[in-house]
């Protein structure tokens, strides 16, 4: 990492980051390898879509298992289920809040890597949960927003699987 901060993920994300790298080594790299073997030997590079195509996506394929390897390495895994009970916000808590605006959310703070608005998961490094972080359950905290400080009530906090 470039700004030396450990690479936190919880034991789903860090399944899913496993298993693409596998994807890509193990199935679609060797595909387009053998694409582009077959359109190589059919002569003419230059006007051969096949090749050109291929050479692209192989060269997006090893950018991507660069950077797949890179975040495994620096991998640091925490599992929600294994953490000791405490009412505090870590990473890897599931925490429902209740906003300013009077609406009540349940959120889990995970990996950079494992985002995911519609499931409601969020970058232990974004705003809301910088804010949440080392709260506890019944805390009030304040989050600066575009629009001006917003209040947020800490009303549950859990530690359990995130899938």
């Amino acid at each position: 990492m470039a700004d030396n901060q450990p690479n936190y993920m919880t034991p789903a994300g860090h399944m899913a980051l496993q298993n693409e790298l596998y994807q890509l080594v193990h199935k679609e790299r060797p595909e387009i390898v053998q694409i582009v073997n077959w359109a190589a030997s059919n002569g003419d590079r230059s006007e051969n879509g096949d090749y050109l195509y291929g050479k692209r996506r192989m060269r997006e394929i090893d950018r991507r298992i660069r950077f797949l390897t890179k975040r495994l390495e620096g991998a640091v895994v925490i599992d929600p289920e294994q953490r000791e009970a405490t009412d505090q916000i870590f990473f890897s808590a599931t925490v429902t809040i209740e906003r300013g605006t009077g609406v009540e959310q349940t959120i889990k703070i995970v990996g950079e890597d494992e985002i995911d608005m519609a499931q409601h998961k969020i970058s232990w490094k974004s705003p809301l949960a910088r804010a949440l972080i080392k709260a506890r359950e019944g805390d009030t905290v304040w989050l600066n927003t575009p629009d001006g400080r917003e209040q947020i009530d800490i009303l549950v906090v859990e530690y359990i699987k995130i899938d």
